[in-house]
């Protein structure tokens, strides 16, 4: 009987596993052909762009995209496989064989936990970096800018055998003038810790160094302030020149989770507004792990004893993916107008998702 359960198993996994890889090629084309493909068209007739170019930018593009479609792919893949063992009676007999729900559903909800966490390191390790070489052959190779454009945010790191000596931020920097406006300078000791603090209205670059205006000095010692001093101006110990430091700003979409953690950490003791960048460290969690919850709801809706359940549920799942999304959303909304807690309005439409999975699946299990 263990054999029977373990070919069982097997051949469930197999069938969502088949439906899975269908589902992410026609979701994925469906966003190619709606979004990328048309981008690239506007690139064509407005910068007249490569065929290397071309190339570089949809092969870039597709981690993003493919990571959008997990969720929507499972729970496609859930219902199309059980639907369709339901209608060939094949679910019935699994039943009568005195296999329970929990084990016809077992091999399904595993893949979707695999999958969840799958897409998480997904969204760490490719997403973000395909994300960079995206920007940076839309704007180099394609549009062709080699003036530096304006940008808010930038934080400028200096590092030795691994370990951080100096770090930057500025609110805002100004192409025009090359100036950065609300400086900070960050020293740390051996220990990792903040030793010393430089604050400046603005720090002007000069072309050989960067000057600091209107500003004061901190000395720590123990994690208190030990000495301050003011200065009209100051020299900026970084040895890197503008086109170096607009280079190397990353966009929240292009940052690793621990990246996105050290920013939010470091303009909060700027008192800058980080809701944006914590919404997007939150999603990088719960947008993956929408594939276990669609599962959730998904293996429910396909455990149907009718002949029509594949189509009613097909149908149904389109309606689940525009309220899961439709309340991502509006989650997003509340979580940048700082409505509700930023981990809470991001987590919403997970929240709603697993309580609808545990009424469905304690239907099925009846």
């Amino acid at each position: 009987m263990r054999l029977n359960i373990r070919i069982l198993d097997k051949y469930i996994f197999r069938e969502v596993f088949q439906s899975f890889l269908f589902a992410i090629c026609a979701f994925s084309a469906v966003f190619i052909g709606s979004g990328t493909l048309f981008r690239i068209a506007q690139y064509i007739t407005d910068y007249g762009a490569s065929l290397p170019s071309i190339i570089k930018i949809f092969v870039f593009s597709l981690p993003g995209v493919v990571m959008w479609t997990f969720p929507m792919s499972m729970l496609l893949a859930s219902l199309l496989t059980f639907g369709r063992l339901s209608s060939a009676s094949e679910i019935t007999a699994m039943k009568s064989c005195g296999i329970g729900f929990g084990r016809i559903a077992a091999p399904a909800i595993l893949l979707g936990f695999l999958v969840s966490v799958g897409a998480i390191l997904f969204n760490e390790h490719i997403v973000p970096r395909a994300n960079t070489a995206y920007r940076n052959v839309i704007y180099y190779e394609i549009e062709g800018n080699s003036g530096m454009k304006s940008q808010e945010h930038l934080i400028i790191k200096e590092i030795e055998d691994g370990a951080i000596q100096r770090l930057v931020y500025a609110r805002s920097y100004d192409a025009e003038q090359q100036r950065l406006t609300g400086v900070s300078l960050q020293v740390f000791g051996a220990d990792g810790k903040v030793t010393y603090v430089e604050n400046a209205e603005y720090a002007e670059w000069t072309g050989s160094e960067w000057i600091m205006h209107k500003g004061d000095v901190y000395e720590i010692a123990d994690e208190h302030l030990e000495r301050r001093m003011r200065f009209e101006t100051q020299v900026l110990p970084i040895q890197k020149d503008p086109r170096q430091i607009i280079s190397e700003q990353k966009k929240p979409e292009e940052m690793t989770m621990r990246e996105l953690r050290e920013q939010i950490a470091l303009m909060q003791t700027q008192y800058v507004n980080t809701s944006k960048l914590e919404t997007e460290l939150y999603q990088r969690v719960s947008i993956p792990m929408a594939s276990l919850i669609f599962t959730l709801i998904g293996v429910p809706l396909g455990l149907q004893p009718t002949r029509n359940s594949s189509s009613a549920g097909f149908a149904m799942s389109v309606i689940i993916i525009f309220i899961y999304y439709a309340l991502m959303t509006m989650g997003n909304a509340f979580a940048r107008g700082e409505v509700l807690p930023a981990m809470l309005a991001v987590w919403l439409p997970n929240i709603v998702g697993i309580i609808a999975g545990a009424v469905l699946l304690k239907r099925a299990s009846q």
